[in-house]
């Protein structure tokens, strides 16, 4: 079996590791949904969680976020031990994730939005009581991030208005209004059409330039394209770990996953 290397000191040529599992493991009422699962994600790269379904990489996940507590194992956050951190706590640590199922509210504008999601980093998180016009000194944050992802024309519009692939954009860009250290994306590209795939990828390259991005998708063309590092789950364990042209040559790989996808 294929692990993913042990973690220290970062040389020049290799980026710091900033998110670490070692020993992962998860069990659900006698059954093991993650076994042994080692991970190392480094600043400013783009690491692919792979697998076919019910590998478990959305128990790892969740696992990482403390959506769900670890049966065994430890997670470090930038050195930090938060194996038994609570997942609001993670967040604000800087680890933060979306979801499979896009996260907007539907009957506020696309800046809107994004305005509220920077209420917390903004220092009015609990502040509830204040009229929306106490939004309007997030507006110029918003609009920049808007505009990172390339919803700047749509910042008047309804979020529900938007196609389902431009929820997908809005939903990073609330998520980035947190400011993640590392920024964990469950299936980005899930149901999207060919050209906001392109654009997704596009947004997730230019956002790892100064963060980790950890994700979990079942586009092997994207995986390929995009991902400096690879690792491949089957039944909870990791079958290999490398990049894209190693793990593609991998015999497990082939039959456990890539063999299937492209002999669809």
């Amino acid at each position: 079996m294929t692990k993913a290397p042990v973690s220290g000191a970062a040389s020049d040529a290799e980026p710091r590791v900033v998110l670490t599992a070692r020993g992962l493991r998860r069990d659900f009422a006698g059954f093991v949904a993650v076994k042994d699962v080692d991970l190392d994600v480094r600043h400013a790269k783009i690491h692919a969680l792979i697998g076919p379904n019910g590998a478990g990489k959305t128990t790892v996940f969740n696992l990482l976020t403390k959506f769900l507590a670890p049966s065994a194992g430890r997670i470090e956050f930038m050195g930090r031990d938060i194996t038994s951190t609570p997942p609001a706590r993670v967040a604000r640590l800087g680890l933060v994730r979306s979801f499979q199922i896009s996260a907007i509210f539907p009957h506020l504008s696309v800046l809107d939005n994004v305005r509220v999601a920077l209420q917390r980093p903004g220092g009015l998180g609990y502040q509830f009581w204040r009229s929306l016009g106490s939004l309007d000194l997030l507006t110029p944050r918003a609009e920049q991030l808007l505009e990172t992802v390339g919803l700047q024309n749509e910042r008047n519009r309804m979020a529900g208005d938007l196609s389902y692939g431009r929820k997908r954009v809005l939903e990073i860009a609330t998520t980035l209004a947190l400011d993640p250290k590392v920024l964990l994306l469950d299936e980005p590209m899930a149901g999207m059409g060919h050209e906001d795939v392109e654009t997704v990828a596009d947004i997730i390259r230019d956002v790892a330039k100064d963060r980790a991005v950890l994700m979990v998708e079942h586009n092997l063309k994207v995986v390929a394209d995009l991902c400096d590092w690879i690792t491949v789950l089957q039944r909870g364990e990791i079958i290999a770990a490398g990049d894209y042209a190693t793990v593609s040559q991998d015999e497990q790989v082939k039959v456990a996953y890539m063999g299937t996808a492209y002999d669809e």
